[in-house]
């Protein structure tokens, strides 16, 4: 019951100074049970022994958000990532790690407010053998909890002896539940509002008329895999060489940071995000606005009637009804691709292979208009293990050329409790994407290709560290020097690679300056 009372919910937190405390929820809860007779007591400790064992699950699943998403578990929204969850476990480490996680996770969640309701009726039963001597006693630490909170004793640096955990983590997830409702009638008042939403499609992006638009997102690309003493060298090569292969073919970049509206995962609220100008930070939140009409961004080129649109997406394994609101003619999911090869781990195919799709499908075809297109790589997504490498272009096939580069790579199993292999590993991923997208764009760019690339979020902690920003890397490449010149004011860095002091924003902002840079011209809709 004490570590119950006693557990945090963040793995930074768990030492043992943290359970050498004294917490106020047991004396008010032997208070109430040295209070009740036998019968009534016995049914306020199990009433109270499950209502604890039920927060401590939560405790718990807490832990682990925080570790791979950066926040709490939220009880409204976050139900389905735990399917998503389990999914992630049966492609990283097999089907039968999956169940039996799935299958101890059930048994815990039953086992834990069962044995501490049957720990509570134990505790009340001891309590009222003797009430007078319980009374005494209570009363007794009681008065040493009183002094220790007057006098601020500390078992640690900030960890004070007499503690309110409990009640804490009560009125945090009372709050988080108010939260959310109240954020879900006010987010979708927010989303009817939009800048350009009645904009003629005449007036958006006329300075980019003609051009092969290219938005393209990479998993996890963070701002950790360019700074990070142990990802960041080999990265920053890979950045800084691919910059001059680009200027060697005739392409320029410019380089900024967004800060991204999830962390560790949910890819899918990044990309919203950016593509709608709204801050997307939840799943109630990303199923109100795709459900809406808020312009995005390869919808504001469609409504033009200029170019047609398509999305590339070898991370979409099942129905997938946000095509409309991404205002996309054609989508290319896992298995429309020709792929033949092997996953690699969560990843269904190399990111060489989609983007070799992506071309020999719908951008190396003849088309009346130019094409916007809305690509997802997923080479970088964790576990990080096996990699790809890469081959030769015209050596694609269907993929088959894959399996014994995935035979031969490292096991997830082999790193995903080594947090330092774990960065390894990602940042080999990271300089992969990156190597073959500005391959890709050597080889198949023209003056007219204009490609927008950025990461979809930060790594999990494992990785990023507990206190990492959520800024990723975003970057303009194109040949037409007029492209860059329209944002010669944003004060973004030369090359592939934003500088530390580069300009960081909101991920949010992103639609709306790209939008007015070209050319569009605000016609607002309100609520």
């Amino acid at each position: 019951m004490l570590i119950a009372l006693l557990l945090p919910n963040k793995r930074g937190q768990m030492h043992l100074a943290a359970f050498a405390r004294l917490p106020v929820e047991a004396l008010l809860g032997a208070a109430v049970l040295i209070a009740l007779p036998r019968r009534p007591r016995a049914v306020a400790a199990v009433l109270g022994g499950v209502a604890l064992g039920v927060l401590t699950v939560l405790n718990v699943t807490d832990v682990e958000f925080n570790q791979y998403l950066g926040r709490s578990f939220n009880v409204i929204l976050d139900w389905q990532l735990l399917d998503d969850a389990r999914s992630y476990l049966a492609d990283a480490l097999g089907g039968t790690v999956a169940l039996l996680a799935a299958a101890v996770a059930v048994l815990l969640v039953l086992a834990v407010p069962a044995v501490l309701a049957l720990a509570t009726v134990r505790v009340g039963n001891f309590l009222g053998r003797d009430k007078s001597r319980a009374t005494r006693g209570l009363l007794l630490v009681s008065a040493l909890w009183m002094t220790c909170s007057t006098l601020n004793l500390q078992v640690f640096h900030g960890v004070p002896v007499a503690a309110e955990h409990t009640v804490v983590m009560l009125k945090y997830h009372a709050h988080a539940l108010r939260s959310t409702i109240r954020d879900e009638r006010a987010f979708a008042r927010t989303a009817r509002a939009d800048a350009f939403g009645g904009t003629p499609g005449s007036q958006l992006v006329p300075d980019l008329r003609g051009k092969d638009m290219v938005f393209t997102f990479i998993e996890s690309y963070g701002r950790s895999a360019i700074e990070d003493p142990i990802m960041a060298p080999g990265v920053d090569r890979t950045l800084d060489a691919s910059s001059r292969a680009l200027a060697k073919a005739g392409f320029r970049a410019k380089s900024g940071w967004l800060t991204s509206a999830t962390y560790g995962g949910g890819s899918w609220l990044g990309h919203s995000t950016f593509m709608s100008g709204l801050w997307v930070d939840n799943q109630n939140r990303y199923r109100t606005v795709t459900s809406g009409d808020h312009l995005t961004l390869t919808e504001a080129f469609r409504k033009t009637g200029a170019w047609d649109t398509v999305g590339v997406m070898p991370g979409v394994q099942k129905g997938w009804p946000e095509a409309k609101w991404y205002g996309l003619d054609k989508v290319y999911n896992a298995f429309q691709m020709g792929y033949r090869g092997p996953k690699f781990s969560w990843s269904t195919m190399p990111d060489q292979y989609a983007l070799q799709a992506f071309q020999r499908l719908a951008h190396g075809k003849k088309h009346d208009k130019p094409l916007t297109s809305f690509v997802i790589l997923t080479s970088s997504h964790q576990p990080w293990a096996p990699i790809p490498k890469t081959v030769g272009w015209d050596g694609l096939g269907d993929g088959s050329v894959f399996q014994g580069i995935e035979a031969a790579g490292t096991r997830p199993q082999d790193i995903i409790t080594d947090p330092t292999r774990s960065r390894e590993e990602y940042g080999k991923s990271v300089q992969y994407s990156v190597t073959v997208l500005t391959q890709w764009l050597e080889r198949y760019g023209t003056a007219d290709t204009v490609l927008v690339f950025l990461g979809d979020h930060q790594p999990i902690a494992r990785v990023s560290g507990d206190h990492a920003s959520r800024d990723v890397p975003v970057s303009i490449v194109a040949k037409d020097p007029k492209v860059l010149d329209r944002i010669s004011g944003w004060g973004w860095t030369e090359g592939l690679r934003p500088a530390h002091s580069a300009p960081v924003w909101k991920m949010s902002a992103f639609r709306d300056r790209f939008l007015t840079a070209y050319g569009s011209t605000p016609h607002p809709t309100k609520d």
